[in-house]
């Protein structure tokens, strides 16, 4: 119970940073391109999660060339790739969309876990993924901005693909990594392959920082969007079964179209809220389970009989 309490908190903490993390993303790419602010938020987040596993000096199981290459798959499947189509979508799109659409994420983990883990797709399962995706397509802004729009809604359902494939890859991984090393060298691995980006994109985009909210909005996406809400999500898919702690995730959307109104004056359309309650609806479904009943015993039935 305490671990499943444990984890809870973990996942739900986790999602909901990310829920900000999509309005501080569309406010600091109006002043630093996509893959060089992607760098910037690693190397924040290395910095601050190396520094604590040395302080901890916990021992580190010795890892073997399969073991380098799963860290090294789980930085580019998990840290480039994800965190670049997020970016690039939030950018094309808007706060809102981007934190509803990557939603649908836990949808996909039940399809990794049965092609990776061998885990059963029961017929609740495959109702939750319809349902999910008609999610997305309602959500879609269909006849607005068609060009842009609809290519960054694009790009962020495919982020939740990725997103589902890392968190399979990370509970393998944590059966014998730490949580903290594994989201430590994931993030590490994810910025050396982000960089020849950044130096491609820097050669026909600049960037500034004009004042301190941009500042601000770096050192949230560095510290507690990278390091913060990678670890704590690690965390949690460690302590939980994948597809429970899945659940979790539906903190994302709500904060980041909560905070996408407050902050960034989004508008929130039926089409949304419609969306909304399907993806919701799949994602209850494939994690929701009834309360198995407590088999009688034998004085319990001779009452019950009586």
């Amino acid at each position: 119970m305490k671990q499943q309490v444990l984890g809870s908190i973990c996942l739900a903490l986790a999602a909901s940073i990310w829920g900000g993390m999509f309005v501080a993303s569309k406010y600091v790419l109006e002043f630093i391109p996509p893959f060089t602010l992607m760098c910037i938020r690693y190397l924040i987040g290395c910095f601050l999660l190396f520094s604590i596993i040395k302080v901890r000096k916990k021992p580190s199981a010795a890892k073997t060339k399969r073991d380098w290459m799963l860290l090294i798959w789980i930085g580019f499947i998990g840290y480039l790739v994800t965190i670049s189509f997020q970016f690039i979508g939030v950018e094309l799109s808007n706060a809102h969309t981007g934190a509803l659409i990557t939603a649908t994420t836990p949808v996909f983990i039940v399809v990794f876990a049965r092609i990776i883990l061998k885990e059963e797709i029961t017929y609740r399962k495959a109702a939750s993924l319809f349902l999910a995706s008609i999610g997305v397509v309602t959500v879609i802004e269909w006849n607005t901005q068609m060009n842009s729009y609809l290519l960054g809604s694009f790009i962020l359902f495919m982020a939740a693909v990725c997103w589902a494939l890392l968190s399979i890859y990370v509970k393998k991984a944590s059966s014998k990594f730490s949580s903290l090393e594994i989201t430590a060298y994931g993030i590490f691995f994810g910025m050396m392959m982000t960089v020849p980006f950044m130096i491609g994109e820097l050669q026909y985009s600049s960037f500034s920082i004009p004042n301190l909210t941009v500042i601000s909005g770096i050192l949230y996406l560095g510290i507690v969007s990278t390091a913060g809400g990678f670890y704590f999500w690690n965390k949690g898919m460690e302590l939980m079964e994948a597809g429970v702690g899945s659940l979790f995730y539906f903190f994302q959307p709500l904060t980041g179209a909560l905070l996408g109104w407050l902050l960034l004056d989004e508008s929130l359309s039926p089409q949304f809220f419609i969306g909304f309650f399907l993806i919701m609806c799949g994602i209850f479904i494939v994690t929701w389970k009834p309360k198995q009943k407590r088999p009688l015993t034998s004085s319990e039935y001779m009452k019950k009989v009586r």
